[in-house]
Parts: structure tokens; sequence; C-alpha cells
């Protein structure tokens, strides 16, 4: 560039313009109305009737327009605003493939003007400057400068043009990157909402299957406990599900928009589990390479589930029972306490009240964790939960693995009910998925496809197992629960329900009445 030509740019005025226009560039936010606000400036500075942008969409080949001023607001002229052109034609073409400004002085007589412009009634582009708008991945755009009012364009507009258009081109590149991060944002919130709907739906009440008196007890403390902090102590043996009602508690609780974070305390040794759950400092043992934190920040607000409590060590215990009495916590290695707003619900197959005889627990902790008790009862002491529960997994396994549901031969059921399930709720669910392995494509559980510690368990009854009237009672409860089932699902229509359970519509009804199902 000349000396006299930087001059002529750089004047005390020019140099106010560009600074107008950086100003307008960072101070706002919106794209819209930065560029309508930039282009405008232009226009009075250049003294022209007109300016566009295009951007150039190299997905499509094509250009399309973002921004328009103009002196003659006419209809035809805004539809330029919604106006593609293929990339290849006309003078944007041209400056596309050579990356260089072009003058047309009279577009009349210059054969490279797209003539598709020229179609409104008020606005006739007599003369423009077509200038690239460039960053580093390209070109991504054009700028146009439209019908000079006194004299002719020069190439001291184009320079004055070139140099704005490279904050203009980072501008709008930002913008769009901003938009597609929005574009991305927005799809991941709607996918939480559908993963937290999801959770919402399985751990609801009414997913929890059985019909034993017991169950109904479990049912209504966790009920009692949902709305309130409280420390909730589940005790059960191994396979029960004091997972699955730790999370039914959180996930219908006020924190059930926080996070819900488990661990186990006998799957880790001491020093390990105190990292796991406090954090750690880099550099606090070999290894630490960088800050990690532990499920009690992981879960501020939500709720931590710490299953097998009774295993943990005498040391753990009286950090544990520091974070209960004060809310606070100390990673690893770490010198400062951090606090923490968690809700605790802990799990043990153990009487911890025995192990605080036997010194193997801290009374003051069992103390603090024991206020309010939910005790899970094994399988065998709800027999009669057991149809329900082949029903329910059946269900399950057909979503998952698609496909209508399979059935069971009573004689199938019957094994099941004779089996003492000493591996509980957990045991059956993999009994079931096997031996739908084993049926295949027959969709019908007999009696040789369960394991073989089921076909050979024991047909002498005992006290827990039901009698020939019982499994009728049995049976017609699950009938009645399957039709409450399908009803739910499909909000009260009897034709659809009556569709999924495989049952005429007024077969439906009748089933209603028998059972004075209210709908």
């Amino acid at each position: 560039m000349e000396n006299d030509t930087i001059q002529e740019i750089f004047t005390p005025d020019m140099l106010s313009f560009f600074h107008e226009v950086s100003t307008s560039v960072h101070a706002i936010r919106d794209l819209e109305e930065m560029l309508h606000c930039i282009l405008g400036k232009i226009r009075s500075v250049l003294n022209i009737e007109g300016a566009s942008l295009a951007i150039h969409d190299a997905g499509h080949n094509e250009f399309y327009f973002i921004q328009t001023v103009e002196l003659a607001k006419t209809g035809d002229y805004e539809k330029m605003h919604r106006m593609r052109f293929p990339d290849h034609l006309g003078v944007a073409g041209e400056v596309l493939r050579e990356g260089r400004s072009i003058i047309i002085p009279d577009t009349s007589k210059d054969g490279r003007v797209y003539r598709r412009f020229e179609s409104g009634d008020s606005f006739f582009v007599r003369s423009m400057i077509c200038v690239p708008l460039k960053t580093r991945k390209g070109t991504i755009g054009i700028f146009y400068a439209l019908n000079k009012l006194k004299g002719s364009f020069t190439s001291n507009d184009v320079k004055i043009l070139e140099v704005l258009s490279g904050t203009i081109a980072v501008a709008i590149e930002n913008a769009l990157l901003y938009g597609e991060l929005e574009t991305y944002i927005d799809s991941l919130h709607k996918e939480n909402l559908r993963l937290r709907s999801e959770v919402g739906t399985r751990y609801d009440f009414s997913e929890f299957v059985g019909s034993s008196r017991a169950m109904g007890k479990v049912l209504d403390l966790m009920k009692k406990v949902i709305d309130v902090p409280t420390t909730v102590l589940i005790r059960g043996d191994t396979g029960t599900g004091k997972e699955l009602v730790a999370r039914a508690i959180h996930y219908n609780s006020p924190r059930r928009e926080k996070p819900f974070v488990a661990e186990s305390c006998g799957a880790l040794s001491e020093n390990l589990l105190e990292s796991e759950l406090f954090g750690h400092v880099k550099g606090a043992f070999t290894g630490a390479v960088a800050r990690k934190k532990g499920i009690f920040e992981m879960a501020e607000g939500g709720t931590v589930f710490l299953d097998e409590i009774g295993e943990m060590s005498p040391a753990m215990q009286a950090k544990l029972l520091r974070v209960l009495q004060e809310g606070q916590f100390r990673p690893v290695g770490g010198s400062v306490y951090r606090s923490t707003d968690v809700r605790l619900i802990a799990a043990t197959h153990r009487d911890l009240e025995n192990e605080v005889k036997k010194g193997n627990f801290r009374a003051d902790l069992f103390y603090r964790i024991n206020v309010f008790q939910i005790v899970l009862p094994p399988l065998k002491e709800r027999k009669e939960a057991i149809p329900l529960l082949v029903n329910h997994f059946l269900n399950n396994f057909a979503k998952k693995f698609g496909g209508p549901p399979a059935t069971m031969t009573q004689e199938a059921l019957d094994l099941l009910l004779q089996f003492d399930w000493p591996g509980n709720v957990r045991e059956l669910e993999n009994e079931i998925e096997r031996a739908l392995t084993f049926a295949g494509r027959k969709k019908t559980i007999e009696k040789e496809d369960l394991s073989e510690k089921i076909r050979t368990a024991t047909s002498e009854p005992t006290p827990a197992q039901p009698s020939s009237e019982k499994l009728r009672e049995v049976s017609r409860t699950i009938e009645k629960q399957m039709i409450y089932d399908a009803l739910r699902k499909t909000k009260g229509n009897r034709s659809q329900a009556a569709r999924l359970l495989g049952l005429s519509r007024q077969g439906l009804i009748n089933k209603i009445e028998r059972y004075n199902i209210v709908t």
C-alpha cells in the first residue's frame, strides 16, 4: 500500500470510524443487530446507497444473505435475506475463486453481474464493490458495497473495506460457531431431559414389584422419607435390591436434579476407599498426578449411597462420622477441609447393632446412620411376589432384546416357587435371562430351560411355599396387576389395553368388573 493511500485511510476521522466499528463488534452481542449497526456506519462513511453480507455455504455450494442495509426498503429487496444462489455465479463467484476484491463501476456494462438481484422495482444496483470475508479457514462470505451516491468507487474505498473485512469475518465466524455450540448444548439439554424422564420412570414407585405385606411396608417407608433429607439405613441380604431402593428415594426426592453417586465400601482397600470418598490432591501419593474429586464432592446437592457400610474400617468410620457431624471432609494429602451438602443413604447385609456390641462398628456412627431404617425381606419370605417378578423381568428383557415378551409354563413357574433363592431378586433375574437364552426362538420358557439347581430343588412343601389354593390366588393377582399395568400405560384406553393384553375389548371389560378395577 502506498504512503498516500495509508494517509488517506488512517486520518483522525477514519481512525475514529474504525474504533466505532470495533466497539460495535465487541459491545453488541446479537449478530443481526451488530451487523446492521456496522453496515449502517460503512454506508454513511463511504456515502453509498446500500450494503449486504452473503455467507458461503460450502456444504451446498451456495451463498445466502444474512444482512442488508439500504435506503429504499422494498419488499423485493427484503427477499434477498432469504435468497440463495450458486457459488460459481456472478461477481461473488469470481471473488470466491480468486480471493480478491472487485470493483464494478457500471453493472449495466459488466457481464459478471448476477441479474437475479435486479428484480426489484425501487432499488437497482448501478455500481458495487465485492470484498471477500476471510478467516484462517478461508473465504466465509462476501461483503457488497452498493451504488456510490457521488462519484465512483475508488481504490481507497476498497482498502477501507478490506481493513474492516477481517474484523467482520471473525465476528461472523465466532457467531456461527456460537450458534453451532448453542445447538449442541440444546441437543444435550434435550437428551438430558429425556434421560431424566427415563430415570424418573424407571425408579417410579409403581415399578416396584411385590404384593406381600412386607414389601407394602417397604414402599410406605420409602414414601415417608422421600421429601426429607433424613439419613437412611437400608438393611437386607445380598440381591434384595438395596441400591434400587436408594435410587428410587433419590429420584423421587427434591434432590432428583442433582447427582446420585454410589460406592461399595467392601470392594476397595482402606486407602483406595478414602480417595474415592474424599478425593485427593496432586502429589498425595505415587500416581496422584492430578487432583481428583471424591464422591462427596461429585454428589454435591445430591445423594451419596454407601453400600456395605459395615465393611468400613474403624479409621474410615471416624472420617465418615466427621462428614455427617460437621458437613466437612478433607481430601487425601490436603490441608484444607471442604464443605459438602449431600444426603447419605447407607446399606448393609450385616446386623450393625450386633457389630457395635462386638466392637467392629462405632456406636456413634451407627446412631448417626440409623435415623430411618428400611429392612428388605429376602425373596424366600415373599414367594408370592415371584410370579409378578417373573412377568416384570420378561417384559424388561423384551424391551432390551426387542420383540414381544416371552411366556413361562406353569410347570416352570412351580419350580421357581419351590426354590429358596439365596441370591434373592438378583438371582431370580439372572435365572430368567439365562432361561430366555436357552429357550431361544421358542418364546416360551419350559422346565428344561431352567438351570439344574432349580430343576433339582426339593419339591417338599415348606412353610413359605404356596399351596395350590394360594397359587390360584397368585394367578389372579398377576392377571389383575397386568390389567392395571396395561391401563396405566394406555392412560385408561380400554381398546388399546385390550390389544396389549391379547384380549377382546369386551373380555377386558369383563375382567375389570370381576376384579372391581377402578379406571
